[in-house]
């Protein structure tokens, strides 16, 4: 068996009490069983927080994913300050890569990897990332759906049967939250994966299409400052809202604490 590690609750959500080397055990042993379940991972930020504090079908998104592991740096210090301290954060965008490492480091072939989301051509590109720097995992196949494909039902059915017919392993969905996480909590038992993991723009980062901050500003936890200099005309405003609602979700997480 693996260790799951404890759980805590916080901004109503739970969340698992796992670093990133816990994590991709707990991935790694699901990838090789056989059970094809689609436990579904999510990784809250400050921006999940704020859209969690209205958005119940997001709740409920939440409440039935296998595992939810803090992805924001805010998000880890607001345990500690709470007294029920997380052990780092786990970001999605290298949660993703760790766990490929971890397959091509144990020299066995098979982790079957499908990709959903980004922009016609990325995923593709992604795929070569990959092939070049992990042999062992195989991209089998990689879908780009149409904008807004989530609120068409027979396209949603086109894409479920693409994801079961290819005999993916693991399903990666970088739709953006809280698609994302809304479209694979709908349609997890129509897709016979291991694992599925919500991960915003990681296949944008694997092909090389987004640049990643670099590593100092990663460990410092303002990454988003890098990515709202890149993306200024699309994140700006998401910052803006959530530095002035994420504190106030702090306030009231202390008193309901006291």
């Amino acid at each position: 068996m693996v260790n799951l590690g404890q759980k805590i609750q916080m901004f109503g959500i739970t969340i698992d009490s796992l670093d990133m080397a816990g994590s991709v055990d707990v991935l790694a042993y699901w990838l090789r069983a056989d059970a094809r379940t689609c436990r579904y991972v999510v990784t809250p930020n400050v921006d999940h927080v704020v859209k969690l504090e209205t958005q119940r079908p997001f709740r409920e998104a939440y409440k039935d994913a296998a595992l939810v592991l803090a992805d924001g740096r805010p998000v880890v210090m607001a345990s500690k300050m709470f007294g029920k301290p997380l052990p780092g954060t786990v970001p999605g965008s290298d949660l993703v890569p760790a766990i490929f490492d971890r397959f091509e480091s144990d020299g066995i072939d098979g982790l079957s990897v499908f990709l959903l989301g980004a922009a016609p051509g990325v995923a593709e590109r992604a795929a070569a990332h990959i092939h070049a720097k992990w042999p062992r995992v195989k991209v089998i196949a990689s879908l780009s759906p149409s904008f807004g494909f989530e609120k068409n039902d027979v396209e949603c059915e086109e894409v479920c049967r693409a994801i079961a017919d290819s005999g993916a392993d693991l399903l990666v969905v970088g739709l953006g939250a809280p698609k994302q996480e809304l479209w694979v909590h709908k349609y997890a038992k129509q897709l016979p994966v291991k694992v599925a993991l919500c991960v915003g723009a990681t296949i944008d980062f694997l092909a090389g299409e987004k640049p990643r901050a670099p590593m100092w500003m990663r460990k410092c936890g303002v990454e988003w400052l890098h990515r709202a200099a890149s993306e200024p005309r699309r994140l700006a405003g998401r910052y803006f809202k959530d530095a002035l609602v994420f504190p106030q979700i702090l306030f009231k997480e202390w008193r309901t604490t006291r």
